[in-house]
């Protein structure tokens, strides 16, 4: 079965990856799908988490620098290179669906990123993940339910 949740997750895994290791993005959703498929005691990946976590990753790179000055502007005394891996690539998945996504509500891409920073990041990662992004969706003039108000 199909789960955003599981590709948004998937998509920041392989944004990790990519700034982790600086390599290609293509490269980084290859090898990333290549291990997930290589589990024997996993399923294999549904194809519908596999093509929604590659639209966001490409998404993210396609308009990376769009997303990060958004990010930017609305995070006090942060700059993106400083933030963690883990918190930076949430908050570039949830953005990328601000500005992209009209069928994903604002707070839907706000609460599964506070969720995922509360997984995958540190205990201030859900704070900080939600500051930052209730900051972006008031710049775009987002509404919580929808998109634009």
């Amino acid at each position: 079965m199909a789960s955003r949740r599981l590709a948004r997750e998937q998509a920041v895994q392989v944004l990790y990856q990519r700034d982790l290791t600086r390599c290609d993005l293509e490269a980084a959703l290859r090898l990333y799908w290549q291990v997930e498929s290589s589990h024997p005691e996993r399923d294999a990946p549904d194809p519908a988490d596999v093509e929604f976590a590659s639209v966001l990753a490409r998404g993210v790179e396609a308009r990376g620098a769009e997303v990060d000055a958004l990010i930017t502007a609305a995070s006090t005394h942060w700059k993106v290179e400083r933030m963690s891996y883990v918190d930076r690539n949430i908050l570039r998945v949830a953005v990328y669906e601000f500005i992209a996504m009209d069928d994903v509500p604002a707070l839907v891409s706000i609460n599964e990123a506070i969720e995922l920073g509360k997984r995958l990041g540190t205990t201030d990662s859900g704070a900080f993940i939600n500051g930052v992004l209730d900051r972006v969706a008031r710049n775009l003039d987002l509404e919580a339910g929808g998109k634009a108000r």
